[in-house]
């Protein structure tokens, strides 16, 4: 007697997910909740940026011009506001007269050369207060050396003498060391912190951290060129920059999100396929001449 082959069952078809059931499920849409409020906080951030990108009440043209009062303009150990460098401004006081102190590496029209600069004891302050001022430039290291001294000995004759400065109010340039095989003492950037640490009688002082340009020569020197400041922009690109950068984060944020989700759904779909085809494959050989049993009584 012989059995009829019998045929095995063909495996049920599995249909997998769709990516909008996927994205869908709780996991992903606590994530998208999460990636919005990311999103969400860069796009205020890059607002905020937008926001201080153009200066909507920008200075005066010409507000570097109007001469003002020294200490209506920054107070001492205060940094200067960027629309306010170069300001001309007005003081009074009297010169320390061991204080006058050669600066090298000055440019009047491209031509390199010297200040000389005197620590300035401004007058009408409830505390000591001093301010660095550059008197005028020279070509000429020796012809500085001998308007120091010149200083020197007038401000030493009259010690009580009160000068009127008027110039424009620069900021620090920053420490330097001088260049190799110079004397050590050797100034090459006007800083009014470096000064300090060679002006005398500074107990209990106040220093202001910027300087001031004589607008005209104070000695026997020539006037320092120091023409007006540029007018600036009312749009500050660099922070435009900044805004564009904050929205393509935000941007990203959501596309990361879309971009796990996807991945997990292509993963399940390929193992899903995975598992359809193994099926498939055993369903297929268990049907095979091969693989199928015939018994013969």
């Amino acid at each position: 007697m012989t059995s009829t082959p019998t045929t095995e069952p063909a495996p049920p078809q599995i249909f997998p997910p769709t990516l909008r059931e996927v994205m869908l499920r709780p996991r992903w849409i606590a994530l998208l909740a999460f990636s919005l409020v990311v999103a969400g906080v860069l796009a205020w951030l890059g607002q905020w940026q937008l926001g201080r990108a153009v200066d909507t009440s920008p200075p005066e043209p010409g507000l570097t011009e109007v001469v003002q009062p020294l200490a209506d303009v920054v107070k001492p150990g205060d940094y200067l506001p960027e629309p306010l460098v170069g300001q001309r401004v007005e003081t009074s006081g009297t010169w320390v007269a061991s204080d006058f102190i050669v600066v090298s590496s000055r440019f009047n029209n491209d031509v390199q050369g010297y200040w000389v600069t005197g620590q300035l004891r401004v007058s009408g302050t409830a505390t000591p207060t001093s301010i660095a001022v550059a008197t005028g430039w020279t070509s000429s290291l020796d012809q500085a050396n001998a308007a120091a001294d010149e200083l020197r000995a007038e401000a030493e004759a009259d010690p009580t003498a009160v000068v009127d400065v008027t110039g424009r109010l620069i900021s620090d340039e920053g420490a330097s060391i001088p260049p190799a095989n110079a004397d050590p003492l050797t100034l090459v950037k006007m800083s009014p912190a470096m000064l300090l640490g060679r002006w005398h009688d500074t107990q209990n002082l106040d220093v202001y951290r910027q300087y001031i340009a004589s607008q005209t020569a104070i000695g026997p020197l020539d006037p320092i060129a120091s023409p007006a400041p540029d007018e600036r922009s009312r749009v500050n690109w660099l922070n435009i920059f900044y805004a564009a950068e904050w929205a393509i984060f935000a941007g990203f944020a959501l596309y990361l999100w879309y971009r796990l989700a996807r991945d997990a759904w292509e993963k399940e779909v390929e193992d899903l396929e995975d598992e359809q085809a193994e099926a498939l494959a055993e369903t297929s050989a268990s049907s095979s001449p091969a693989g199928a049993a015939e018994s013969r009584d």
